[in-house]
């Protein structure tokens, strides 16, 4: 177990979190979420002992042990994949390292022979003869290939050393185990083995995760931070968000009774259940849900964007055509002989083993950049709206946000209209003068997706637009993209994402693509696209 007691922090004037009280038992998988900025990371760097907080403590069960994912990348540099991995296990490996150096020693002493006796039944107690097979076992799970394991840390690339690091966090079998962002740079496979991993795992884990389906499939209570307190729920992600918004429903009903809506709730509670016993963690979820009082069920304090795409022209049915579209990068095919016919209110997410193929694609679309071959065209009616993944050249100058979105506006300048469409995306009174360019991330997408409403396209093309968003404009987007009534091209990371949104999956590479009117679970599993992907990669 372990729990933060009466926590407190702030920084000069900004309170993070007051008094805080938490309790997080063994067995149970807690996924931290809030508004960006609420404090999740920092909380976690708090229950890791890496921030000390202005008031109260954490206390740890006697005996247990934390492990913790680290996100800096380049402090193992010297040292080989393999030792990275059981350097995680901090006892483990300073009993190895003793031991070897006692063996080294050329005057080896009766005293170091008791010694390292000692240590070799301490080795033995933590299984420390499996250790290296065991390390070896979790980096070939996470797509570390075994000729990798004896290399340097130095000599891996960004999204190996990821996997690494997070080999490193859950080896040994940690009795706590706190993960920052785990799915970040992991392929589907990847984030399938880890989810498959914290199922089995019978201790404590606490994540902060922008993956909606990563956060369902393996969270049984939710931590929400909210207005500096952090308030536990249980159930996934799904049920905080589903059962938060119909508290607010009935909030608003001021007129439905109190009987009506316990039994709306409890119903609610019943369904979600019966879908739980469907799922990888079925029998312990389930008995969780029906312990759930519906006093336990409160409305969210969260604010969401009002996103809303709306055409201005309605589309015809030419769409929009591409013929033997290719493109490549310092000799290197991306993608080639892509052809494409675009049906009206298609919503096809683009994927692939590329991302730079994939944005590449949506660039030429957008007329950034030019294929090396093909053609495409859109029909007379389309307008489309391009949201790029790399959106910086938007905000070099010193506009502030009145400004920056009225350049966009082709008929209306008025100062309040263009309010409106900064408002739906939570840029209100004096926010809305802040200076273009010191914008977060976050709020740089925010900004681009004012200025895609504002220009009221019937073909959108996003490249990751999920990208630095909190979980709530996740979800405002992803609402708004399953109800437009246009066409999208789309490419994203999040599972939930493009399964909620995409009816038609395209996916490009090097030596053709493939082209499925499916859903992508139907996509990714099936067996057919498996070989066809197999001919396409080789």
């Amino acid at each position: 177990m372990i729990a933060a007691n009466n926590v407190s922090l702030q920084y000069g004037k900004r309170v993070l979190f007051d008094q805080v009280n938490i309790k997080f038992t063994e067995g149970n998988c807690y996924g931290v979420i809030g508004a960006n900025g609420a404090g999740k990371s920092t909380f976690l760097k708090i229950l890791a002992g890496d921030i000390a907080p202005n008031s109260g403590q954490v206390t740890l069960s006697p005996g247990k042990r934390m492990a913790v994912l680290r996100q800096n990348h380049f402090e193992f540099d010297e040292e080989s994949v393999l030792n990275t991995v059981m350097m995680g296990h901090n006892t483990l490996w300073s009993i190895m390292q003793e031991k070897n150096a006692i063996y080294e020693k050329p005057d080896f002493s009766e005293e170091d022979g008791i010694r390292a006796s000692e240590l070799e039944a301490e080795f033995a107690e933590m299984d420390g003869w499996n250790a290296e097979s065991d390390a070896a076992a979790l980096l070939s799970g996470l797509g570390i290939a075994e000729e990798h394991h004896y290399q340097l840390m130095k000599d891996l690339s960004g999204n190996q050393k990821v996997r690494v690091l997070l080999a490193q966090a859950i080896f040994g079998n940690p009795d706590i185990l706190i993960l920052d962002e785990p799915t970040n740079d992991l392929d589907i496979q990847t984030i399938s083995w880890l989810e498959d991993f914290l199922l089995e795992f019978k201790n404590t884990v606490i994540v902060v995760s922008h993956d909606r389906h990563f956060l369902d499939t393996v969270c049984t209570h939710v931590a929400d931070i909210d207005f500096k307190a952090i308030k536990l729920y249980t159930g996934n992600y799904s049920f905080w968000y589903e059962s938060s918004q119909l508290a607010i429903s009935q909030q608003s009903s001021a007129n439905k009774k109190a009987e009506e809506k316990k039994k709306e709730l409890q119903e609610f509670i019943a369904r979600f259940s019966a879908n739980a016993s469907k799922s990888k963690q079925a029998t312990s979820r389930r008995k969780l849900l029906e312990k759930i009082n519906v006093e336990d069920i409160q409305p969210s304090t969260r604010r969401y964007p009002a996103v809303i795409f709306q055409q201005k022209r309605e589309a015809g049915d030419q769409i929009l055509q591409i013929e033997g579209l290719a493109a490549s990068t310092q000799g290197k095919t991306l993608f080639k002989d892509l052809d494409l016919f675009v049906n009206k209110g298609d919503k096809i997410a683009v994927v692939g083993k590329d991302s730079l193929a994939i944005s590449t694609f949506f660039q030429i679309l957008g007329g950034n950049v030019t294929p090396d071959a093909g053609t495409f065209k859109f029909g007379q009616t389309i307008t489309p709206t391009y949201l790029p993944n790399d959106n910086s050249s938007y905000f070099e100058s010193d506009d502030n946000l009145i400004d920056w979105l009225r350049q966009y506006s082709e008929e209306e300048k008025d100062e309040v209209y263009i309010r409106g469409f900064l408002g739906k995306m939570l840029f209100s009174g004096e926010e809305v003068f802040k200076k273009c360019s010191v914008l977060s991330g976050g709020e740089k997408v925010r900004c681009m997706l004012s200025k895609m409403m504002l220009a009221g396209g019937n073909l959108l093309l996003l490249d990751e637009p999920t990208n630095h968003l909190d979980l709530e404009s996740i979800q405002a987007l992803n609402n708004a993209l399953k109800d437009f009534p246009g066409t999208l091209l789309f490419t994203s990371h999040d599972h939930t994402f493009t399964q909620t949104v995409a009816n038609r999956i395209v996916e490009i590479g090097p030596n053709g693509f493939i082209d499925k009117l499916m859903t992508y679970d139907e996509y990714i599993s099936s067996e057919r696209v498996l070989e066809q992907q197999e001919e396409m990669y080789g």
